[in-house]
Protein backbone atom coordinates (compact mmCIF):
# COMPACT_ATOMS: atom_id res chain seq x y z
CA UNK A 1 0.00 0.00 0.00
CA UNK A 2 2.62 2.89 0.64
CA UNK A 3 4.27 2.30 -2.89
CA UNK A 4 0.92 2.92 -4.19
CA UNK A 5 -0.93 5.39 -2.66
CA UNK A 6 -0.24 9.32 -2.43
CA UNK A 7 0.99 9.24 1.39
CA UNK A 8 -0.92 12.61 1.61
CA UNK A 9 -4.09 11.54 0.17
CA UNK A 10 -4.59 8.56 3.18
CA UNK A 11 -4.15 11.39 6.32
CA UNK A 12 -5.94 14.14 4.69
CA UNK A 13 -8.51 14.84 7.45
CA UNK A 14 -6.48 13.36 9.69
CA UNK A 15 -2.89 14.96 10.06
CA UNK A 16 -3.09 16.63 6.47
CA UNK A 17 -4.96 19.54 5.05
CA UNK A 18 -6.44 19.97 1.53
CA UNK A 19 -4.28 22.90 -0.58
CA UNK A 20 -7.31 24.39 -1.94
CA UNK A 21 -9.96 25.33 0.47
CA UNK A 22 -13.50 25.79 -1.60
CA UNK A 23 -16.98 24.11 -2.36
CA UNK A 24 -18.69 24.36 -4.94
CA UNK A 25 -20.51 21.33 -6.70
CA UNK A 26 -21.71 22.58 -9.90
CA UNK A 27 -18.48 24.68 -10.77
CA UNK A 28 -16.04 22.02 -9.48
CA UNK A 29 -14.08 20.72 -13.25
CA UNK A 30 -13.48 24.74 -13.98
CA UNK A 31 -12.65 25.65 -10.63
CA UNK A 32 -10.20 22.43 -10.62
CA UNK A 33 -8.82 23.53 -13.81
CA UNK A 34 -7.94 26.88 -12.02
CA UNK A 35 -5.83 26.13 -10.05
CA UNK A 36 -3.94 24.04 -11.92
CA UNK A 37 -3.32 27.17 -14.26
CA UNK A 38 -2.58 29.29 -11.13
CA UNK A 39 0.19 26.58 -9.86
CA UNK A 40 1.74 26.59 -12.73
CA UNK A 41 1.94 30.23 -13.13
CA UNK A 42 3.40 30.68 -10.13
CA UNK A 43 5.84 27.59 -10.22
CA UNK A 44 6.82 29.11 -13.93
CA UNK A 45 7.26 32.53 -12.82
CA UNK A 46 9.13 31.91 -9.59
CA UNK A 47 11.19 28.40 -10.69
CA UNK A 48 14.05 29.44 -8.67
CA UNK A 49 12.65 31.01 -6.11
CA UNK A 50 12.47 27.96 -4.25
CA UNK A 51 8.52 27.32 -3.96
CA UNK A 52 7.53 24.72 -2.03
CA UNK A 53 3.51 24.64 -2.77
CA UNK A 54 0.39 26.90 -3.45
CA UNK A 55 -2.90 27.23 -1.19
CA UNK A 56 -6.02 28.83 -2.70
CA UNK A 57 -9.18 29.59 -0.81
CA UNK A 58 -12.07 30.69 -2.70
CA UNK A 59 -15.05 32.96 -0.91
CA UNK A 60 -17.60 33.88 -3.24
CA UNK A 61 -15.94 36.65 -5.59
CA UNK A 62 -12.97 36.22 -3.49
CA UNK A 63 -9.82 34.67 -4.34
CA UNK A 64 -6.31 34.63 -2.00
CA UNK A 65 -3.33 32.61 -2.96
CA UNK A 66 -0.87 31.44 -0.35
CA UNK A 67 2.66 31.04 -1.94
CA UNK A 68 5.14 28.91 0.46
CA UNK A 69 9.00 29.83 -0.06
CA UNK A 70 11.95 29.34 1.31
CA UNK A 71 12.92 32.80 -0.44
CA UNK A 72 10.42 35.04 0.01
CA UNK A 73 12.40 38.05 -1.02
CA UNK A 74 13.05 36.50 -4.79
CA UNK A 75 8.77 36.39 -4.92
CA UNK A 76 8.18 39.53 -3.57
CA UNK A 77 10.76 41.40 -5.55
CA UNK A 78 11.96 44.90 -5.69
CA UNK A 79 9.49 47.23 -3.82
CA UNK A 80 6.68 44.15 -4.91
CA UNK A 81 6.70 44.53 -8.56
CA UNK A 82 6.93 40.76 -8.84
CA UNK A 83 3.81 40.02 -6.71
CA UNK A 84 2.10 42.63 -8.23
CA UNK A 85 2.33 41.31 -11.49
CA UNK A 86 1.86 37.75 -10.85
CA UNK A 87 -1.84 38.98 -8.94
CA UNK A 88 -2.77 40.91 -11.81
CA UNK A 89 -2.26 37.70 -14.07
CA UNK A 90 -4.25 36.16 -11.36
CA UNK A 91 -7.35 38.08 -11.68
CA UNK A 92 -7.27 38.07 -15.77
CA UNK A 93 -7.26 34.42 -15.36
CA UNK A 94 -10.02 33.88 -12.92
CA UNK A 95 -12.43 37.44 -12.68
CA UNK A 96 -12.14 37.29 -9.46
CA UNK A 97 -10.75 39.90 -6.68
CA UNK A 98 -7.31 38.44 -5.94
CA UNK A 99 -5.33 38.70 -2.65
CA UNK A 100 -1.49 37.19 -2.69
CA UNK A 101 -0.20 35.68 0.54
CA UNK A 102 3.86 34.77 0.71
CA UNK A 103 4.52 32.45 3.41
CA UNK A 104 8.20 31.87 4.72
CA UNK A 105 9.42 28.22 4.53
CA UNK A 106 11.67 28.67 7.79
CA UNK A 107 13.18 25.04 7.53
CA UNK A 108 13.48 24.21 3.94
CA UNK A 109 15.40 21.24 4.44
CA UNK A 110 12.64 19.10 5.86
CA UNK A 111 10.67 20.14 2.46
CA UNK A 112 10.19 17.62 0.19
CA UNK A 113 9.00 19.48 -2.45
CA UNK A 114 12.14 21.76 -1.84
CA UNK A 115 14.87 18.70 -1.20
CA UNK A 116 13.38 17.17 -4.72
CA UNK A 117 14.23 19.99 -6.46
CA UNK A 118 17.95 20.68 -5.08
CA UNK A 119 18.16 17.23 -6.13
CA UNK A 120 17.06 17.67 -9.61
CA UNK A 121 19.47 21.16 -10.10
CA UNK A 122 22.37 18.82 -9.39
CA UNK A 123 21.53 16.21 -11.78
CA UNK A 124 20.90 18.84 -14.38
CA UNK A 125 24.14 20.13 -13.87
CA UNK A 126 25.64 16.56 -14.27
CA UNK A 127 26.40 16.04 -10.81
CA UNK A 128 26.86 12.17 -9.62
CA UNK A 129 23.01 10.99 -8.42
CA UNK A 130 24.82 8.95 -5.55
CA UNK A 131 26.73 12.01 -4.12
CA UNK A 132 23.68 14.41 -4.77
CA UNK A 133 21.47 12.03 -2.58
CA UNK A 134 23.61 11.39 -0.26
CA UNK A 135 24.58 15.36 0.85
CA UNK A 136 20.08 15.97 0.96
CA UNK A 137 20.19 13.12 3.11
CA UNK A 138 22.78 14.05 5.35
CA UNK A 139 20.86 17.69 5.30
CA UNK A 140 17.65 16.52 6.35
CA UNK A 141 18.99 13.68 9.09
CA UNK A 142 21.06 17.28 10.50
CA UNK A 143 17.71 19.51 10.36
CA UNK A 144 16.28 17.09 13.01
CA UNK A 145 14.43 14.42 10.59
CA UNK A 146 13.54 11.03 11.87
CA UNK A 147 14.12 9.93 8.44
CA UNK A 148 14.21 10.07 5.01
CA UNK A 149 14.14 8.03 1.74
CA UNK A 150 15.06 9.69 -1.64
CA UNK A 151 14.16 7.43 -4.95
CA UNK A 152 15.45 8.52 -8.64
CA UNK A 153 14.49 6.70 -11.89
CA UNK A 154 15.71 7.62 -15.53
CA UNK A 155 18.59 7.74 -17.49
CA UNK A 156 20.57 8.25 -14.62
CA UNK A 157 24.32 8.99 -15.66
CA UNK A 158 23.26 8.84 -19.65
CA UNK A 159 22.69 5.66 -19.22
CA UNK A 160 21.06 4.24 -22.67
CA UNK A 161 18.71 1.89 -20.40
CA UNK A 162 16.41 3.81 -17.66
CA UNK A 163 16.38 2.47 -14.16
CA UNK A 164 15.69 3.01 -10.64
CA UNK A 165 17.86 3.78 -7.72
CA UNK A 166 16.89 4.66 -3.82
CA UNK A 167 18.43 5.21 -0.66
CA UNK A 168 16.83 6.06 2.91
CA UNK A 169 18.13 6.61 5.93
CA UNK A 170 16.43 6.51 9.37
CA UNK A 171 12.73 5.01 9.60
CA UNK A 172 9.79 6.15 6.85
CA UNK A 173 6.72 3.83 8.52
CA UNK A 174 4.10 4.75 5.40
CA UNK A 175 1.52 2.74 6.67
CA UNK A 176 1.44 4.51 10.15
CA UNK A 177 -1.51 7.14 9.74
CA UNK A 178 -0.48 9.18 12.61
CA UNK A 179 3.27 9.63 10.91
CA UNK A 180 3.55 13.12 9.36
CA UNK A 181 5.40 12.30 6.16
CA UNK A 182 5.81 14.96 3.84
CA UNK A 183 5.91 13.54 0.02
CA UNK A 184 7.42 15.61 -2.63
CA UNK A 185 7.95 14.41 -6.72
CA UNK A 186 10.21 16.95 -9.09
CA UNK A 187 11.82 16.45 -12.25
CA UNK A 188 15.46 16.83 -13.40
CA UNK A 189 15.31 18.35 -17.08
CA UNK A 190 18.54 16.71 -18.70
CA UNK A 191 19.90 16.43 -22.14
CA UNK A 192 18.95 12.83 -21.96
CA UNK A 193 15.24 13.52 -21.19
CA UNK A 194 13.59 13.32 -18.08
CA UNK A 195 14.17 12.17 -14.25
CA UNK A 196 11.87 11.86 -11.56
CA UNK A 197 12.95 12.48 -8.24
CA UNK A 198 10.58 11.44 -5.50
CA UNK A 199 11.28 12.41 -1.57
CA UNK A 200 9.89 10.94 1.50
CA UNK A 201 10.36 12.89 4.67
CA UNK A 202 9.10 11.39 8.21
CA UNK A 203 9.39 14.13 10.50
CA UNK A 204 7.37 13.13 13.58
CA UNK A 205 4.88 11.14 14.81
CA UNK A 206 0.82 12.72 16.18
CA UNK A 207 -1.08 11.26 19.04
CA UNK A 208 1.81 8.84 19.98
CA UNK A 209 3.33 8.98 23.05
CA UNK A 210 4.89 6.99 25.76
CA UNK A 211 3.58 6.37 29.63
CA UNK A 212 6.17 8.58 30.97
CA UNK A 213 6.12 11.48 28.52
CA UNK A 214 2.08 11.52 29.17
CA UNK A 215 2.72 11.12 33.31
CA UNK A 216 5.37 14.12 32.63
CA UNK A 217 2.94 16.20 30.24
CA UNK A 218 0.28 16.18 33.16
CA UNK A 219 3.03 16.97 36.11
CA UNK A 220 3.66 19.59 34.25
CA UNK A 221 0.04 20.96 33.43
CA UNK A 222 -0.51 20.79 37.30
CA UNK A 223 -2.69 17.73 36.37
CA UNK A 224 -0.49 15.25 38.54
CA UNK A 225 0.93 16.29 41.91
CA UNK A 226 4.63 14.17 42.53
CA UNK A 227 3.91 12.31 45.98
CA UNK A 228 6.97 13.93 48.53
CA UNK A 229 10.44 11.49 49.08
CA UNK A 230 9.27 10.95 52.47
CA UNK A 231 5.60 9.57 51.31
CA UNK A 232 6.99 7.36 49.06
CA UNK A 233 6.08 3.68 50.50
CA UNK A 234 9.26 1.97 51.31
CA UNK A 235 10.39 -0.97 49.02
CA UNK A 236 8.97 -4.30 49.87
CA UNK A 237 11.51 -6.64 52.06
CA UNK A 238 13.37 -9.50 50.82
CA UNK A 239 10.81 -12.81 50.73
CA UNK A 240 11.85 -14.64 53.79
CA UNK A 241 13.65 -18.16 52.89
CA UNK A 242 11.31 -21.19 54.01
CA UNK A 243 13.16 -23.53 56.92
CA UNK A 244 11.65 -26.86 56.98
CA UNK A 245 11.88 -28.13 60.93
CA UNK A 246 10.93 -31.60 61.83
CA UNK A 247 7.45 -30.63 63.49
CA UNK A 248 6.33 -29.49 60.44
CA UNK A 249 7.53 -32.58 58.07
CA UNK A 250 6.18 -34.95 60.51
CA UNK A 251 2.62 -32.72 60.22
CA UNK A 252 3.13 -33.25 56.64
CA UNK A 253 3.48 -36.80 56.79
CA UNK A 254 0.52 -37.17 58.90
CA UNK A 255 -1.31 -34.98 56.54
CA UNK A 256 -0.48 -37.29 53.53
CA UNK A 257 -1.09 -40.82 55.54
CA UNK A 258 -5.04 -39.09 55.93
CA UNK A 259 -5.20 -38.22 52.20
CA UNK A 260 -4.19 -41.51 51.35
CA UNK A 261 -6.67 -43.46 53.26
CA UNK A 262 -9.66 -41.36 52.60
CA UNK A 263 -8.85 -42.08 49.02
CA UNK A 264 -9.42 -45.64 49.87
CA UNK A 265 -12.17 -45.17 51.38
CA UNK A 266 -11.17 -46.79 54.70
CA UNK A 267 -10.18 -44.61 57.79
CA UNK A 268 -9.70 -47.22 60.25
CA UNK A 269 -6.96 -48.87 58.23
CA UNK A 270 -3.41 -46.94 58.21
CA UNK A 271 -1.13 -46.17 55.32
CA UNK A 272 1.64 -48.64 54.55
CA UNK A 273 4.94 -46.97 55.32
CA UNK A 274 6.06 -44.91 52.48
CA UNK A 275 9.47 -43.69 52.25
CA UNK A 276 10.89 -40.35 53.04
CA UNK A 277 11.12 -39.18 49.70
CA UNK A 278 8.08 -39.83 48.88
CA UNK A 279 6.14 -38.44 52.04
CA UNK A 280 8.29 -35.66 51.42
CA UNK A 281 7.19 -35.13 47.62
CA UNK A 282 3.35 -35.58 49.24
CA UNK A 283 4.20 -33.04 51.73
CA UNK A 284 5.54 -30.26 48.92
CA UNK A 285 9.31 -30.59 50.78
CA UNK A 286 12.34 -31.96 49.79
CA UNK A 287 13.36 -34.69 51.98
CA UNK A 288 16.98 -34.65 53.97
CA UNK A 289 19.85 -36.90 52.81
CA UNK A 290 20.44 -38.40 56.40
CA UNK A 291 16.30 -39.63 55.83
CA UNK A 292 16.55 -41.13 52.82
CA UNK A 293 19.15 -42.84 53.69
CA UNK A 294 17.52 -44.14 56.93
CA UNK A 295 14.32 -45.26 54.84
CA UNK A 296 16.53 -47.32 52.30
CA UNK A 297 17.83 -49.64 55.09
CA UNK A 298 14.94 -50.43 56.73
CA UNK A 299 13.48 -53.92 56.14
CA UNK A 300 10.61 -54.29 53.65
CA UNK A 301 7.29 -55.67 54.72
CA UNK A 302 9.53 -57.56 57.42
CA UNK A 303 10.76 -60.46 55.60
CA UNK A 304 13.95 -59.80 56.55
CA UNK A 305 13.13 -59.75 60.32
CA UNK A 306 11.40 -63.17 59.84
CA UNK A 307 14.21 -64.44 57.80
CA UNK A 308 16.99 -63.43 60.88
CA UNK A 309 14.34 -64.94 63.68
CA UNK A 310 14.91 -68.27 61.58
Amino acid sequence: MGNKIHPKSVRLGYIQEWESKWFDPRQAPALIGEDFKIRQLVKTRFRLAAVSWVGIERSGPYLRVNIHTARPGVVIGKRGVDIEAVRAQVEKLTKRKTFINVMEIKEPELDSRLVGEAIAMQLERRINHRRAIRRAMERTMQAGALGIKVQVKGRLNGAEIARREWNREGRVPLHTFCADIDYGLTEAHTSMGLIGVKVWIFKKTYFAKSPKELLKKAQEEGRIIPAPEEDKPASPAAAPVARIDAAAEKAAQDLAAKEGARALGRKDRHMPELPASALAQLGGFEPKEAEIKAASDLPADGKDSKEGSD
